[in-house]
């Protein structure tokens, strides 16, 4: 069973991935305040680039629980999310959504491979199904 706390944080980080989505179909729902890049499919890439940024952080944390060679490829894997952000998100939103699109499926990959080793709890790779359809979702609507 997926802990509650993470179960609520994980869906309240899909919230300005879904004001992205939400704010691309009726623009009229942002303020006019709000500066471009914290609505529409600028929010979502900006936000985006953070968190698959961050889950490398968590990776590597799953990887602190092995050692020798699994924690050296832990450490090492632990590390793409992070530089596909840096490398590869970049020259317009469209091509940004795509990219994170791409790198939220892949992280998927990385979940199931730290969690099939016994590092990640688990109920995690539970969790980043659904945090990742949700987020896949939010991302591909300003494409469509």
């Amino acid at each position: 069973m997926i802990p509650r706390a993470a179960l609520f944080l994980g869906l309240a980080g899909v919230l300005p991935f879904a004001w992205g989505a939400l704010t691309t179909w009726f623009p009229g729902l942002a303020p006019g305040w709000l500066p471009q890049r914290l609505v529409g499919p600028y929010v979502q890439v900006f936000y985006g680039s953070v968190i698959l940024s961050f889950m490398s952080g968590v990776l590597w944390g799953f990887a602190t629980k092995a050692e020798g060679r699994v924690a050296a490829v832990g450490y090492a894997v632990s590390t793409l999310p992070a530089l596909w952000v840096a490398f590869l998100v970049g020259g317009g939103w469209e091509w940004s959504s795509l990219v994170l699109i791409a790198g939220f499926i892949g992280l998927l990959a990385l979940d199931a491979g730290f969690q099939r080793r016994g590092l990640a709890p688990g109920w995690w790779l539970r969790l980043r199904l659904l945090l990742t359809g949700l987020v896949v979702i939010c991302l591909a609507l300003p494409l469509a």
